[in-house]
């Protein structure tokens, strides 16, 4: 049984996107309601997160002293991603698909700044955002196991871009669950979990 799922990216970065995003960097230091993030605070670049050492310590945001870098997901099916934390500041992005895991690097009132696995992102408004914990499948026909073995026996295989809501983890393994199909995945086959992180 194969499991796929279409990939949904709005405006794909160009020459264009790449200098916008620098200007989103002044813009959000000196345009209105902007501020100069802590050090702690500042995103770190695409795939940074994912090789970070197990048990690295993370900070906690100022507003909801929840952990920094951490991940969350799309509640709506539509959200505007702005260059600062404000109605005031320029859309750059409209991520479209619900349930995509994104990871938030800075709070700022009611806004949280958030990229996706690519590393596109800015300021989105927490509402738009869920605590509901999803993985994106990242390799092409990963296999889907009844246990957290290699050996066991396959359930299922999940095309690149799939979105699956995240069960249990352990040190290389995760349980999702995937239209009706719920297994074992490898944690390096997915984006949306930390290498070092385990749940119940």
């Amino acid at each position: 049984m194969t499991i796929g799922q279409s990939v949904m990216r709005n405006r794909p970065p160009s020459a264009a996107a790449v200098a916008a995003r620098a200007l989103a960097v002044i813009a959000f230091l000196f345009g209105p309601g902007g501020g100069a993030p802590a050090a702690a605070d500042k995103a770190p670049p695409p795939g940074e997160a994912a090789a970070a050492p197990a048990g690295a310590a993370r900070s906690r945001g100022p507003v909801t002293n929840l952990p920094l870098p951490r991940f969350v997901s799309m509640k709506a099916s539509r959200g505007n991603v702005r260059r600062g934390p404000s109605l005031k500041h320029r859309i750059d992005w409209v991520f479209t698909r619900r349930g995509m895991p994104l990871e938030v690097t800075a709070e700022f009132g009611n806004w949280r700044r958030v990229r996706d696995q690519e590393g596109a992102g800015g300021w989105m408004h927490y509402a738009l955002l869920s605590g509901v914990r999803t993985v994106l499948v990242t390799r092409d026909l990963a296999a889907l196991h009844q246990t957290p073995s290699e050996d066991a026996p396959v359930t299922a295989y999940l095309e690149a871009g799939v979105i699956a809501n995240l069960g249990a983890c352990r040190p290389r393994w995760c349980r999702v669950t995937v239209d009706g199909s719920r297994g074992w995945i490898l944690k390096a086959h997915v984006w949306g979990v930390y290498p070092d992180e385990i749940r119940d």
